[in-house]
């Protein structure tokens, strides 16, 4: 069984209760991104841009390409390493006043078929905890440390 072109992303979608100016500049801001989701970034989201995230918990960096930017609509970016690059789609869409939509979409998986599937629940398990941590910090000013409590170091030493 081989997987389709068509079928080599992951996705992962959720509604947040706030206005899409808020959930927007979560993503771009990266004094509001480090509070649900990487620790450190050299700057903030800008088209053409390339910046360094950071998961100090993990000592793991990665170097993000903005591709695009179309304020409070869609953020794109490729990442990843010298083995394999992948594209990054946030699309956001108000639904009224309060209420936004956000997805996020990882295409560009390459590999067996193996770490085809692989990369592709990996990241759309991720950017499911992304998007519970963007929730919860943004509609209750709570911070989950899910991406930091995912993997623990206590669990990883094993």
């Amino acid at each position: 069984m081989s997987v389709s072109n068509s079928n080599k992303f992951a996705i992962a979608e959720m509604l947040i209760r706030k206005p899409i100016n808020d959930v927007f500049t979560a993503f771009v801001d990266p004094a509001i991104t480090t509070k649900f989701w990487f620790t450190k970034s050299t700057g903030s989201l800008i088209q053409g841009k390339t910046i360094k995230w950071t998961w100090e918990m993990y000592d793991v960096s990665i170097d993000i390409k903005v591709t695009d930017i179309l304020p409070h609509s869609k953020i794109q970016f490729t990442w990843g390493n010298a083995n394999q690059n992948s594209n990054v789609e946030i699309t956001f869409t108000q639904l009224d006043e309060t209420k936004t939509f956000v997805s996020i979409k990882n295409s560009g998986f390459t590999g067996t078929e193996d770490e085809i599937v692989s990369g592709i629940r990996d990241a759309t398990g991720g950017f499911s905890w992304v998007l519970s941590g963007l929730k919860a910090y943004l509609e209750y000013d709570i911070q989950l440390n899910l991406i930091a409590d995912r993997y623990p170091k206590a669990i990883r030493d094993h």
